[in-house]
């Protein structure tokens, strides 16, 4: 199979977002370049609204409700799952990675 021809662009973002993505990209064991591509790829993927509009969202841990296992993002309460399964860190902010029906994914960044 072919390789695909790739292409370069300049992203601009502020210091803490880089850092934030940083931090994300060695917990996942990438590259900064590779997991925004990666985090890109999922969400330009045709789906579902919530996989359309939500994938790589961030919201913060204060808004994940850990009695009701809910949270409301746009105006809809989803269930959630943490990824990796881990206690709710408040004072984290969390990234949307992954929409199945109601029930969304996080991982924390």
């Amino acid at each position: 199979m072919a390789k695909e021809k790739q292409k370069r662009f300049l992203l601009r973002m502020d210091e803490s977002l880089f850092e934030k993505l940083s931090q994300a990209a060695t917990a996942d064991g990438r590259s900064i370049n590779a997991y925004i591509v990666n985090i890109l790829s999922k969400t330009a993927t045709p789906g579902n609204w919530e996989s359309r509009q939500l994938i790589g969202r961030t919201v913060p841990g204060t808004a994940l409700d850990a009695k009701t296992g809910l949270v409301l993002v746009a105006g809809i309460y989803y269930r959630y799952l943490l990824e990796p399964r881990e206690a709710l860190d408040f004072t984290a902010e969390y990234t949307i990675i992954e929409s199945n029906g109601n029930i969304l994914t996080f991982k924390k960044i």
